[in-house]
Formats: structure tokens, C-alpha cells, sequence
């Protein structure tokens, strides 16, 4: 391994961090340790002939990485999917036949709860095992044959960075089968942007702010970054006074306007993904939201803040699933699907792999209607998304994580 580390230092209290990684895979990396400080992580070491998933991590400052993988083997023909942190989506189901290989970049964001001496983000006690909030950049290499040559790692403080803000519908979920689309969203973009997800299981548009969520973004956000808000499925539960769509979600949404722009950021807003509650005819969806969708859009339009319509898109999602179908988008399984589940799990609210990912192709088709700057920056292979026409799910080819949790995401 070559590592080099390039340290300034000047007479002022902030650092410039330079640094760049280069690991060749095909020869011997050591375990983890702190003071190595790089190596196979969590799982075992692969072996030569190993066709098993595993992690390689490397401590790292918080800020983004731009990550340069070959994918390929001399020895094998190869089937690779790479994920990175809390199973971000960064590349997949790549197929290389032996002998031959393929370069891909993507940029990621590695973030620590820390803001500056005073501050901290809240992070809840469930939080405080995930890869997204700790010391190390971690990449998980999986597939079915999963070959990788080498792994190029560099800082990269110029790229422009899309936050995102949000629920258990948004959030990096970090455990099988539960997944959301901002964790797959960053496998269309290219190594000339960062997506870097805030969103946490349970949050409301105040309780992100109230956990200094927002003064993490803020305290790197540069003038053009995007900030995304997706609200309104737990807000929809607080009770008392100035509960409701119209006073306090409005008012936070507008905290979240004004703060933004007032450090040079842009917004975008998307209205809450439905649920799947059908009516009595099985055809059509049942509105569970309340004015919240309606809300977000008037606070869109008078702020004039660009807006992807999550609820109405999902609803022609799963209509044209159907009753049945619409299941295979969702957190749907029989006993026994999973080790020690004794119970079958029927989430309506929450997406599993194959529907995370559709919802991941309406929010980048809604920023490419958009007409938006950063677009610049989609993946060639994207290909335009109707949800009337959603992918076929008995075709969707998905690598599992090792890691499953059967606990159901907060705010259910």
C-alpha cells in the first residue's frame, strides 16, 4: 500500500487536510486497527477463492472522498456491487468477465456528530452503532463474485454536495431488508458531486433542527450546495397546540429556507412518499397525509423553492403495482425470510430494497425535470422513469448486507 499524508499547518486555528490512499487488492491488507488505521473491517478477510462479501475501512476527517475502484480480476470473472458507509448504493451488479476490468468514481461523504468544540449533533442511542456517524470511510465490497483490483481514496474539498434532510424514508437504513431512496440515489451520479444523507428514522422537520442536524450542514455547506427536505410523516403525529400542517411544519420548513439561503445553499423540497392503504376496491390509494403534501407545496410556491412531488408520484407507483405487487416494494416478508423471525413482517411505510430503489429513480427524474445545475453530474445509464411503468421486481438483482435487523424503523 501507498499512503501519502500532505499536513499544513499555519499560524491560524483552521487545518487544510490533504490526503490520498492507494490500496492494491490483489496483495495481502491487514485487519482494522486504530493504529494501522486501514484494512478488511467488520467481516473476515476475504480468502483467495472467497466469493464473500466484505469491508474495507480507512480513518478518514470528516468531508468528502473521492473513491476511484477497479473492478475485475486476472483470476475470475467477476459480479460486484460496492456500497459504501450505511449501505449507499454506489455501483452495481457489475459484471467482468476474467481478465478484464472497469474504473468507476463516486464521491463519499464521511461525517462524525461532531460541529466545533461546542456543538455536537444529537444522535439517537440506535444511531451510535451506524458506520454513517463514525471515524471511518468504509466501503463494502459485495456481489455474487465480487472482484476488486485496487481502491483509490482522495479528499476532495471542491465538489459540489447535495444534503439530504429527512425520516425513515429518506435515511441511509443501515440493516436488511429495510432500505429508503437516499441511499440509493448516489449510484446515478458520477465522481464530480457528493450526496451526503442526514435524514434519521423518526425525525420531524423540528426535531431535525431541535438535534442541530441542520447546523452539521451548515457548518460545511458552501455557496451552490443543494439541501433536500422530505417532512410529514411524523410530523403528522405531534399533538398540541400549533400541531397540524399549517403553523408549526410551515414555520419549521421555513426555518429551513431561510437558514440555507442565508449561508448561500439552495433547497428543494419533496412532499412525503404515500403509504400503502388502499381503498375498498383495491385500486386506488387512500391519502394518509392530510394537508401536510398540500402544505409543503404552498410553502414551495410562495417561497418559490423547487418541489418534487414524492406523494403523488408514489401513489401512481403503487397503483400500478397494485394491491399484491405493491407489497414487493415494501418491507412484505413471511416467517423465516430472515434468521429468527418468527413473524412475518407487513410494513406499509417502509421500503425494502426494490422499492427504495424506484423511489430513488422519481426523485432523480423529478431533478432532471428540474432542469437543475447539478445534473450535469447524472450517470450516463440513466435511463428516464415513468412510475406507471415501474421496474419489473422479479428482475431487480439485489447483493444483501451481512447486517439485518428485524426491529422496525422508528416512526412507524
Amino acid at each position: 500500500m501507498k499512503k501519502s499524508l500532505l499536513l499544513f499547518a499555519a499560524m491560524v486555528p483552521a487545518l487544510t487536510f490533504a490526503q490520498s490512499f492507494d490500496f492494491d487488492m490483489t496483495k495481502e491488507q491487514p485487519v482494522f486497527t486504530e493504529t494501522a488505521g486501514y484494512g478488511y473491517d467488520i467481516l473476515p478477510a476475504p480468502t483467495k477463492k472467497s466469493n464473500e462479501p466484505f469491508y474495507f475501512s480507512v480513518n478518514v476527517p470528516d468531508g468528502n472522498y473521492k473513491v476511484r475502484v477497479e473492478i475485475g480480476s486476472k483470476k475470475k470473472a467477476g459480479n460486484t456491487t460496492v456500497r459504501a458507509e450505511g449501505r449507499r448504493l454506489m455501483v452495481e451488479n457489475i459484471e467482468t468477465k476474467k481478465g478484464k476490468f472497469e474504473t468507476f468514481e463516486f464521491v463519499v461523504n464521511k461525517r462524525s456528530p461532531q460541529i466545533d468544540d461546542k456543538m455536537r449533533v444529537r444522535i439517537k442511542d440506535r444511531e451510535k452503532g451506524y458506520l454513517n456517524w463514525d471515524n471511518k470511510l468504509t466501503l463494502e465490497i459485495n456481489g455474487s463474485a465480487p472482484a476488486i483490483k485496487s481502491i483509490h481514496i482522495e479528499r476532495d474539498n471542491e465538489c459540489p454536495t447535495i444534503y439530504l434532510c429527512g425520516n425513515s424514508t429518506v435515511v441511509d437504513q443501515n440493516n436488511e431488508p429495510w432500505a429508503s431512496w437516499g441511499q440509493m440515489i448516489p449510484r446515478w451520479f458520477d465522481g464530480g458531486i457528493a450526496i451526503s444523507n442526514h435524514a434519521e428514522s423518526g425525525l420531524t422537520a423540528g426535531s431535525f433542527l431541535a438535534s442541530n442536524r441542520l447546523d452539521k450542514i451548515l457548518s460545511t455547506l458552501k455557496p451552490g450546495d443543494y439541501v433536500v427536505c422530505e417532512f410529514g410523516h411524523n410530523d403528522e403525529k405531534e399533538k398540541g397546540p400549533g400541531s397540524g400542517a399549517w403553523y408549526h411544519y410551515t414555520r419549521n420548513l421555513k426555518i429551513f429556507i431561510d437558514r440555507v439561503r442565508k449561508a448561500g445553499g439552495e433547497l428543494i423540497f419533496c412532499t412525503p412518499t404515500q403509504r400503502r392503504r388502499f381503498d375498498d376496491s383495491q385500486t386506488k390509494l387512500v391519502n394518509t397525509h392530510g394537508d401536510f403534501p398540500a402544505a409543503m407545496k404552498a410553502v414551495a410556491e410562495r417561497e418559490n423553492v423547487p418541489l418534487i412531488d414524492l406523494h403523488k408520484q408514489t401513489t401512481i407507483l403503487f397503483e400500478a403495482l397494485g394491491f399484491e405487487n405493491s407489497k414487493k416494494a415494501l418491507v412484505h416478508y413471511p416467517a423465516n425470510t430472515f434468521p429468527n423471525q418468527a413473524k412475518a413482517l407487513a410494513d406499509n411505510t417502509h421500503f425494502n430494497n426494490y422499492g427504495a430503489y424506484q423511489v430513488a429513480k422519481i426523485v432523480v427524474m423529478g431533478m432532471k425535470q428540474l432542469n437543475l445545475p447539478f445534473m450535469k453530474h447524472l450517470r450516463s445509464d440513466f435511463v428516464d422513469y415513468n412510475p406507471s411503468q415501474p421496474d419489473n421486481w422479479e428482475e431487480f438483482k439485489w447483493a444483501p448486507a451481512k447486517n439485518a435487523d428485524l426491529v422496525k424503523p422508528d416512526g412507524n
